[in-house]
């Protein structure tokens, strides 16, 4: 498990950029066959992504001191790849492209698997410390509801802006208060329309939460410019395809491609309220 540590905003405005994409940028996740995870001091966020080729298990490892991975933590996914298993304390879900998961804390064993190994499940992970255990669900977009699989409602799947601002985008929002519970974890996945470039646009802070982009859907030859920093000290990341970046709370995140894509957003810090931000008008941008 990669360790960061936290970055203050006032070393940030001297970073190069080589500087800026070691502190920020994940970029090795989805290898064939790995774990990866990243696990930051912001939040305690760990970030990172399960590929199984044969079943893979995910172990505490000696950073968290614990157990087992879920002992004092809980864990959201999303699959961005083929159809996959996972596994829980022995109960199997299947997970196919763009379900997602909630395992609650307290579960010991979760196991990852890919129908085919040819084309994998990429399981992409966010966790956070957590001080309760909530129920493990199945997420899916569309389908039926059951007691552990949770369809996402209709009010979470949200059409935001427009085709003439560039930036027309559907917030689909998979764990959040009212859907599936958590202790402190929101994650969810936008996408943008075709002819649409720019997400969250205007942009924002929230100094209770802090925030990880995973950028996919991107063809080899085309880019995302991720924009983060204070308000009135911007900086810029090249983002490729399936490659995260760490947002800390007082850093804006926002992004604009050279072609639409999509993007997860997972989310952990003091409070669970989706609109608690503080927005940030496009004049006072630098």
């Amino acid at each position: 498990m990669e360790l960061r540590t936290a970055s203050s905003p006032k070393d940030m405005k001297y970073y190069t950029t080589d500087r800026l994409r070691e502190e920020f940028l994940i970029d090795d996740l989805f290898q064939p066959g790995e774990i990866k995870l990243v696990y930051s001091h912001i939040d305690r966020i760990i970030t990172g992504s399960a590929t199984p080729v044969s079943p893979l298990t995910l172990t505490a490892g000696d950073e968290l001191r614990a157990e087992y991975f879920c002992q004092r933590r809980e864990l959201g996914l999303i699959n961005i790849g083929g159809v996959g298993t996972v596994t829980v304390d022995g109960k199997a879900f299947k997970v196919g492209h763009k379900d997602g998961m909630y395992i609650g804390m307290g579960s010991r064993e979760i196991v990852f698997e890919s129908d085919d190994a040819s084309s994998p499940a990429k399981f992409y992970l966010n966790s956070a410390p957590a001080h309760r255990t909530c129920p493990t669900v199945l997420i899916k977009l569309e389908g039926t509801p059951s007691e552990d699989v949770v369809i996402v409602k209709p009010e979470n799947k949200k059409e935001l802006g427009t085709l003439e601002d560039a930036n027309h985008r559907v917030i689909n929002k998979y764990i959040l208060p009212g859907q599936v519970e958590s202790c402190q974890l929101e994650m969810g996945m936008t996408a943008l329309c075709p002819g649409s470039v720019w997400n969250t646009m205007p942009c924002h802070t929230h100094d209770r939460r802090m925030e990880v982009y995973l950028y996919f859907d991107i063809p080899e030859d085309a880019f995302v410019m991720h924009f983060m920093g204070e308000p009135q000290e911007t900086r810029h990341i090249v983002m490729r395809n399936e490659q995260a970046v760490i947002s800390p709370s007082w850093s804006i995140h926002s992004g604009c491609g050279s072609r639409a894509y999509t993007f997860i957003w997972g989310m952990v810090g003091e409070n669970q309220d989706f609109d608690d931000m503080d927005d940030v008008r496009n004049q006072d941008l630098k």
